[in-house]
């Protein structure tokens, strides 16, 4: 006879449709893992300005066994600050009705804390049902210094049965901020060991058409502020200033409302034609790209743990990246790269020199990243969303 899976409902802003297919990947992914232990279906509100009817989303194909639903949540920009939250609960707070019907969910799994998580805590104390919130990255470390947001995360998470910080540092700052230690557990994201593993660094190059010789600086992520990657030009610059016969290389993969900025500053600095901004890639065309490179550099203001730094140990490739966030707790062996204080250009140029010189031990670096599968972080949030399923409904 077989046993009922336990339902889990997944409720975030961060998840993929077949428009934008990266937006909460790893959220997605995480649900894939799941999906052997629970019956999974997801909502998934669009932040949308009052008054619009936001656009219409279809899921990817791999995602249809959630059945996705995409919806219009009211968010107002900037001074929204004190009631985004209850805008986004108004809207969830029907769906989750609707949904309830067809799918009478065990428990409640968000992403996001503010507007998100905080919605969710909302509707829970009228619908009585036990969640978990997923923290993420920015909305604690920018989001706590924002004292309206910082007061209602710190009110309504003390409903969640559990949240669950992508890094241990998001954890510290959630309990400085005044939340309870035992509500806060760090489980770190996975990698996709079949795409992301060492490989043949000549090959790839051929593939991509980049030089067999020439250092390569590889850049993966948005192209935002927090990530920092006009200042990385402006350090490659430096570095060809100093070394000019080393021809070095910069390529960046992503894409971003600073694109523009970045691709005159290379011009500007007299080494454009040695800087190549490539757009998005799908994963396996980023790890072609990790096999080419000499290493990751990542100068960003602020971070959780970004997962393209365990996909690049995944590959043997060494990361350069700010002493921020989370980034200290995996990189954290001089073998794995270095780390270097956020905007100091002295210290990156004195780090690429120091990898350009230095052979890299892919296996070590390999072995490294092998404790960050998938397979472990699921089954750690399992552990949670079932300890929070058993809880007695919620009665606030």
């Amino acid at each position: 006879m077989s046993i009922a899976r336990p339902r889990l409902l997944f409720v975030s802003n961060l998840f993929p449709d077949a428009a934008e297919p990266y937006r909460g990947l790893d959220n997605a992914t995480l649900l894939h893992h799941l999906a052997g232990q629970y019956e999974i279906r997801v909502l998934s509100p669009r932040p949308t300005l009052p008054g619009g009817s936001g656009k219409i989303h279809r899921c990817r194909e791999m995602d249809t066994r959630f059945a996705p639903v995409y919806f219009p949540a009211p968010y107002i920009p900037k001074i929204g600050s004190r009631f985004n939250h209850r805008l986004m609960a108004g809207a969830l707070g029907p769906a989750l009705t609707a949904l309830q019907r067809e799918f009478p969910f065990d428990v409640v799994l968000s992403s996001w804390v503010y507007p998100d998580g905080c919605a969710v805590a909302r509707v829970a104390r009228e619908m009585h049902f036990p969640f978990a919130v997923i923290a993420q990255g920015s909305d604690v470390h920018q989001y706590l210094k924002i004292p309206a947001r910082r007061k209602i995360i710190v009110e309504s998470m003390q409903s969640a049965f559990a949240i669950i910080t992508r890094s241990g540092e998001l954890g510290r700052l959630l309990h400085t901020a005044g939340l309870a230690e035992e509500k806060l557990h760090t489980v770190y994201n996975g990698i996709d060991f079949s795409i992301f593993q060492p490989g043949d660094s000549q090959k790839a190059r051929r593939e991509l058409g980049l030089s067999p010789d020439a250092p390569l600086i590889l850049f993966v992520g948005n192209f935002l502020p927090v990530k920092n990657p006009l200042f990385l030009v402006k350090a490659h610059a430096a570095f060809c200033r100093l070394h000019p016969e080393s021809k070095c290389r910069l390529l960046m993969i992503g894409g971003g409302p600073m694109e523009s900025e970045i691709r005159a500053e290379a011009r500007r600095n007299g080494f454009g034609d040695q800087v190549q901004i490539v757009g998005r890639k799908n994963s396996n065309e980023v790890a072609n790209y990790m096999t080419a490179a000499d290493f990751l550099c990542l100068p960003s203001v602020n971070e959780g743990v970004p997962n393209v730094i365990l996909e690049s140990f995944a590959t043997g490739l060494r990361v350069i990246a700010s002493r921020v966030g989370g980034i200290p707790e995996v990189l954290n062996h001089d073998f794995l790269g270095r780390l270097v204080e956020p905007g100091n250009l002295a210290d990156l140029l004195q780090a690429f020199t120091s990898l350009f010189a230095e052979s890299p031990v892919i296996d070590t670096i390999r072995n490294h990243a092998l404790y960050f599968s998938w397979e472990r972080a699921a089954s750690e949030y399992s552990i949670l969303l079932k300890k929070a399923a058993a809880q007695p409904r919620l009665r606030i």
